[in-house]
């Protein structure tokens, strides 16, 4: 690539005179200019050396100009050719700036050619300069983009492997809280100790997803609830109660979905825990949008409904700690909890807006 500076234009004629007419001209203008007498020893100039503009004569002995042009075009980093002729024959123009010329000159024997000339070398000067600034500018944007490209890709590696370290943590920690609850005989105790976990395993169950998955900023909904609900099946069974999801093929961010994924859990065990005292029953978990683009959930059973005058059961028969739950991540996806309960049953109500969630499909299970 031509270096910074004056010009430098590499003329190729066999008349020496005219090589000594266009080199004087074009120094007078402070252009650097190299003559050859021969496309040969043009040709053999251009691969030594980067020169701006190239300045080829149409007629020269035992040569093709057209041809030494189809040469200088397939050089790296080609200069821009001005095709110079002494024929006013239109189709050698047009022969020329077809094979890739990028203007042509009329030459006469008075040399009032060279305005004409020096004319066209500015120009394609100026064109090679913004040719060369573009591609130094898309150069750099590639190098940008192949550097933002390996430092995300190195983030994303990182941020794998830390959510993957949490949810082992989280795991450990889980196990831990069982491992206590087995071995406390204080049946309060052992409830309270096991919904802990439970609280933790939704968390865990998060970091799976996000390790597990190539998206790391965005949880499937379906696969996630349907995997925290499995988890409480055995003490559904041990109730007599049976699980079902309907689940929108939706995805939400991390934070929501651990906010989504803790109010199921604590819903869940209260339905477990108060809606059928006597007999097991249906517990039903469904998430969908609603017709302003928000998402409701539900979880809902055909138990007993009211235990007391109280709204919430779990304010009623235990420590108040899963409403409280309940009503701080509601808080933080922008809702609140709403509540109906009569003889044939109750429900908790959900409706959050989207925000940044990303809907996946419309399908459900």
């Amino acid at each position: 690539m031509p270096n910074s500076g004056p010009p430098h234009i590499l003329y190729i004629d066999d008349d020496p005179g005219i090589g000594r007419l266009v080199s004087n001209e074009l120094r007078r203008h402070n252009i650097n200019a190299t003559v050859a007498q021969s496309g040969a020893q043009g040709l053999r100039l251009a691969t030594e050396t980067a020169f701006d503009v190239v300045g080829l004569d149409h007629f020269m002995p035992g040569e093709n100009g057209l041809e030494i042009l189809a040469a200088l075009n397939r050089l790296p980093n080609s200069p821009a050719v001005i095709y110079v002729t002494g024929s006013e024959d239109i189709n050698i123009a047009v022969a020329a700036l077809k094979a890739g010329a990028s203007d042509f000159v009329v030459k006469d024997v008075h040399g009032s050619f060279l305005t004409l000339l020096r004319k066209a070398i500015d120009s394609a000067v100026m064109q090679s300069q913004l040719r060369r600034a573009k591609e130094k500018a898309e150069a750099e944007i590639l190098s940008a983009n192949e550097r933002l490209e390996k430092l995300a890709a190195k983030q994303a590696i990182l941020l794998h492997e830390m959510n993957h370290r949490i949810g082992n943590s989280l795991q450990l920690i889980t196990s831990m809280i069982r491992l206590q609850a087995s071995a406390t005989h204080d049946p309060h105790a052992k409830s309270v100790l096991r919904q802990a976990a439970e609280r933790v395993i939704a968390v865990a169950q998060v970091h799976q997803r996000l390790y597990t998955s190539d998206d790391i900023q965005f949880v499937e909904m379906q696969p996630y609830l349907g995997k925290l609900l499995e988890d409480q099946q055995l003490a559904a069974k041990d109730r007599g109660c049976e699980l079902s999801a309907e689940i929108d093929d939706v995805k939400l961010s991390t934070d929501r979905a651990i906010s989504v994924g803790i109010i199921v859990t604590e819903l869940v065990t209260n339905s477990l825990k108060y809606a059928y005292p006597d007999a097991g029953g249906p517990i039903r978990v469904i998430l969908a949008p609603t017709h302003d683009d928000a998402l409701s959930l539900a979880v809902e059973d055909d138990g007993v409904g009211h235990v007391s005058a109280a709204d919430d059961r779990s304010e009623a028969q235990g420590t108040g700690v899963g409403s409280r739950i309940v009503d701080a991540m509601a808080k933080s996806l922008g809702a609140q909890l709403a509540q109906d309960s009569d003889s044939n049953g109750f429900r908790s109500v959900l409706v959050f807006p989207r925000g940044t969630d990303r809907p996946a499909g419309v399908s459900s299970h």
